[in-house]
């Protein structure tokens, strides 16, 4: 079963991190694989990638004319690659040696059209102690409260996730206006596309922990300001999914329920019986992304009527 993973780049600034996620491929224990590099409209970007990788066995490496996003970046990879299953990853995470062996093996061993595997944090800076874990998909990394074993989910993040090829193509892939272009924050493509992926052929991903990639988290993702903003923007975008796919948030309001019931109750009691600054701080922000994330659901539904 040959593996094609995508791998999308265009920021010189980013070229060394880019490298490491090329090289974290090219090195995979699991031998029959393509790597499908994708350099979204940066000719300077290209010209790099090609005097490093063109010579590469089984590489393909393309260049859009012009900054397209990387909703259709991805879309384009799966076009050109030739695998039976295509793999997303992105240029700020690293995949464990292991990661499409682990990948491979669950489609052998169930009946599935997709499959993705556990974000784990890589600090770049001082792991911040006010970050609750639950909140930890604002970073995009597996969160307190995902499944933790093996099984089916909704979807799991895009920089660790795999379809069989001609269903990714049938379904039409990433919705173009979802996901990171220029000042465009609508998140969730992964989402919409896992929910469209149910909806039309019935099947679900298969999470599998052990497929593991790490994802860098650079400063500014641990700054309060930008925690907020996101969490905001994820309200947001999870209400413009509802829009279109009918119970497409059932998963959020799992986790929002077991937040409240569960999460919420065990923070107040460890901070009554363990008084501290830290413990506080931590529980504030927990109450202010939860907030924030309500306040853009609410957004985007008034905004809608309006």
């Amino acid at each position: 079963m040959k593996v094609s993973v995508i791998l999308c780049t265009y920021s010189l600034d980013r070229f060394a991190d880019f490298q490491e996620a090329a090289e974290s491929i090219l090195s995979q224990t699991y031998r029959d694989i393509e790597l499908v590099i994708i350099v979204d409209g940066t000719d300077s970007v290209y010209d790099k990638v090609k005097n490093k990788y063109e010579s590469h066995e089984s590489t393909t490496i393309h260049c859009n004319e012009k900054n397209k996003g990387l909703s259709y970046s991805r879309n384009i990879g799966a076009e050109l690659a030739d695998g039976h299953i295509v793999a997303f990853i992105d240029d700020d995470a690293v995949a464990h040696p292991d990661w499409v062996e682990h990948l491979v093996d669950a489609y052998n061993r169930y009946d599935t059209l997709a499959a993705g595997g556990r974000m784990i944090p890589d600090w770049l800076s001082e792991k911040p102690e006010y970050l609750p874990e639950e909140y930890y998909f604002l970073i995009g990394v597996t969160y307190r409260g995902f499944r933790e074993q093996e099984g089916y989910v909704r979807n799991t993040f895009s920089s660790n996730l795999s379809f069989d090829r001609e269903t990714f193509l049938s379904l039409g892939g990433y919705k173009n206006k979802m996901g990171k272009r220029g000042e465009n924050d609508l998140q969730g493509g992964e989402t919409e596309l896992c929910v469209r992926l149910q909806v039309e052929t019935g099947s679900q991903v298969m999470y599998v922990p052990d497929a593991k990639v790490e994802h860098k988290i650079y400063n500014y993702r641990t700054e309060r300001r930008w925690l907020l903003e996101r969490a905001f923007w994820q309200g947001y975008s999870k209400r413009r999914m509802e829009e279109t796919n009918t119970g497409a948030i059932a998963t959020e309001q799992e986790f929002l329920h077991k937040l409240l019931v569960r999460f919420t109750p065990e923070y107040i009691i460890k901070l009554v019986k363990k008084p501290s600054i830290k413990n506080a701080d931590k529980f504030m922000m927990l109450v202010l992304l939860t907030i924030l994330t309500g306040v853009g659901y609410l957004y985007a539904l008034l905004s809608n009527k309006n």
